[in-house]
């Protein structure tokens, strides 16, 4: 099997601009396309992400932030952009965001390998951490990508993915957002800080915020490791990034917000949304069975705003 081919099969075509390539034709074909898609080969497998933009970014002379977003266990690139809105916040911000798409047996029902979640993936124990690296040297090869602005974020299993990616990956990213997610207590150390911010539902029985067994009707794509409280997301960064132990709490009536005190440029928060269930804060519910989010707090409206207060410092 061969490992690490590449193929990028997008509307490029040659012109110099930023090192980037594109034409006139082909930026009039991109208004009119809903989505955009990205595709390549890794250790044999085709993979395929979402990629939306403001169209300016392509004429102007500066690059952008990048936001990954990860669907949920069963989810896609679609879903992920209609239950999160982050293509909208994406427009009006001026940044870039991809939905990258997991994997499943056909094609479908497509998970991540987050370790001891979900599904096809973990059993078949599929390299998406290599995928994601080989996505991202794509997305800033063909893309206005700012190297040091890189962002992952993700609900449920593509929440444990970011941190997995968090980990792994952290030379290339500079904050990440799981959602809904949780660690399970073996994860490796960051070899680089990696600013964080979580976010989960009181009422969560899938993942349940005080940790435990998983639960809800997908409890079986797990491996059955218990989940650990998510407050211990919070501290596993805060030792990543340098932070005080002992977090700051405050609560609304929506919200219980613990703070990290952080080296200057660092930041780790956890928000505990009260009644807010396995579903993306503020956005669309994953499914008519699945739990109804609250409108209150927008999940994307405090992600955003917590990731463009971190940019990284320069990749090696």
């Amino acid at each position: 099997m061969k490992t690490g081919l590449r193929r990028c099969s997008i509307f490029i075509i040659s012109g110099m601009m930023m090192g980037l390539a594109f034409s006139a034709d082909s930026l009039a074909r991109d208004a009119d396309e809903p989505g955009r898609r990205l595709t390549i080969v890794h250790q044999g497998i085709k993979r395929s992400c979402k990629v939306q933009y403001p169209p300016a970014l392509l004429t102007e002379d500066k690059r952008a932030p990048l936001v990954l977003v990860l669907h949920g266990g069963g989810g896609n690139a679609d879903h992920a952009e209609r239950m999160t809105g982050f293509t909208e916040k994406a427009l009006s911000e001026n940044f870039i965001v991809a939905y990258p798409e997991g994997t499943g047996r056909f094609g479908k029902f497509l998970t991540w390998n987050a370790g001891h979640c979900c599904g096809w993936a973990m059993k078949q124990r599929v390299d998406d951490v290599g995928f994601i690296d080989a996505l991202l040297t794509e997305l800033i090869k063909n893309y206005p990508v700012d190297p040091r602005r890189i962002y992952v974020t993700g609900l449920s299993n593509g929440g444990m993915m970011t941190h997995r990616l968090g980990s792994a990956l952290s030379h290339r990213i500079a904050a990440i957002a799981p959602v809904i997610a949780a660690l399970f207590g073996d994860e490796a150390q960051p070899a680089r800080p990696v600013s964080a911010i979580m976010i989960n539902g009181m009422k969560d029985e899938s993942v349940p915020w005080q940790g435990g067994p998983p639960g809800g009707r997908f409890s079986d794509a797990w491996d059955q490791t218990p989940v650990r409280p998510a407050l211990e997301q919070a501290v596993f960064w805060a030792a990543a990034n340098g932070c005080e132990m002992k977090p700051d709490r405050r609560e609304t009536s929506e919200v219980v917000l613990a703070q990290f005190r952080c080296p200057e440029g660092r930041a780790v928060e956890l928000h505990l949304v009260k009644d807010n269930g396995h579903a993306w804060p503020g956005g669309e519910p994953g499914s008519r069975r699945g739990d109804k989010p609250v409108s209150s707090p927008r999940a994307t409206n405090v992600i955003w705003e917590f990731f463009k207060a971190h940019p990284g410092a320069m990749p090696e």
